[in-house]
C-alpha cells in the first residue's frame, strides 16, 4: 500500500512541476500575452505616434479600450472607428491641423481615424501641459468637464487622485488604458514596423 501511495504522490509531483514549468513559461514570454492583447495597424500606430511624438504603446492601448481593434466600432453616441472620434471632435482636429475636410465614413479607415485620434490626443496633452492623465481624462470625458474638474477642486488632476474623477466611465477608462499601456510597451517591440 505504502507503495502505491509513494508513486502517486512521485507522479502528483512530477505533474506539478511540469505544470509549473509550462506555467511560468506561459507568463515569462510576450506571445500568450499577444492573444489577450491583440495588436494590429503597428505601421500606422508606429508611423502617427512619431510624428506626435507619443508612445505607440499608449496609442495601442487606447484602440484596444475604445474599440477592441473593430476598424468599423460605432459606440451609442455615435463615435466611430478605432479611436472612437466623434465626427465634430473629427473634423476639428483635421482642421486645426490642416489635414482637410473629413467624411463620417472616412472614420472607419484606420488610417485616417488613428491619424486623426493621435492628433486629437497630441492637441489635448499640448492643453493640459503634457500630463497625459488630465488628457486621457478629456479624451473621454471631454475637455471641458477636465476643465471644469479642474477649476471647481473636484479633481486636481493627478494620478493618485483619479478616483476623484465625477464620471465612472472615464475614471475606469483612465485607468485601463494606464494598464494596458504597460502590458502594451512589454509585450511589443515598437523599434521595428512588420
Amino acid at each position: 500500500m505504502l507503495f502505491f501511495l509513494t508513486r502517486a504522490l512521485r507522479r502528483l509531483v512530477a505533474i506539478s512541476a511540469v505544470f509549473i514549468i509550462l506555467f511560468f513559461a506561459f507568463a515569462l514570454t510576450p506571445y500568450p500575452w499577444r492573444w489577450l492583447y491583440p495588436l494590429a495597424y503597428r505601421h500606422i500606430i508606429v508611423q502617427e505616434a512619431s510624428r506626435a511624438q507619443l508612445d505607440p504603446s499608449l496609442v495601442a492601448a487606447m484602440i484596444n479600450v475604445e474599440s477592441r481593434w473593430r476598424a468599423d466600432a460605432v459606440s451609442r453616441k455615435g463615435a466611430r472607428g478605432l479611436m472612437q472620434l466623434m465626427p465634430a471632435t473629427a473634423q476639428w482636429i483635421a482642421e486645426k491641423t490642416g489635414q482637410g475636410a473629413v467624411q463620417e465614413e472616412d472614420l472607419f479607415s484606420p488610417e485616417v481615424n488613428i491619424r486623426l485620434g493621435v492628433s486629437y490626443l497630441a492637441d489635448l496633452l499640448t492643453q493640459f501641459d503634457n500630463n497625459e492623465i488630465l488628457a486621457l481624462a478629456a479624451y473621454n470625458g471631454g475637455r471641458g468637464n477636465v476643465k471644469t474638474w479642474l477649476e471647481s477642486g473636484v479633481w486636481d488632476g493627478s494620478e493618485e487622485h483619479i478616483e476623484s474623477i465625477p464620471f465612472g466611465e472615464t475614471r475606469r477608462y483612465v485607468l485601463k488604458v494606464q494598464a494596458q499601456r504597460q502590458i502594451y510597451d512589454r509585450i511589443y517591440d515598437w523599434s521595428f514596423t512588420d
